[in-house]
């Protein structure tokens, strides 16, 4: 679930990235969330 979660992040990431560079802190708290998801999905083993 959790790698779901950050695959769509990282997804939506990319996309806000070249459609919307005036709000770049958001684009940047989405690529951090998606990290975050990863991260707990490794740590967690599964």
């Amino acid at each position: 679930m959790f790698l779901n979660i950050a695959y769509v992040l990282i997804i939506l990431w990319i996309i806000g990235f070249i459609a919307f560079p005036v709000i770049g802190w958001f684009i940047h708290i989405l690529l951090v969330l998606a990290i975050i998801s990863i991260l707990l999905r490794i740590i967690r083993g599964k």
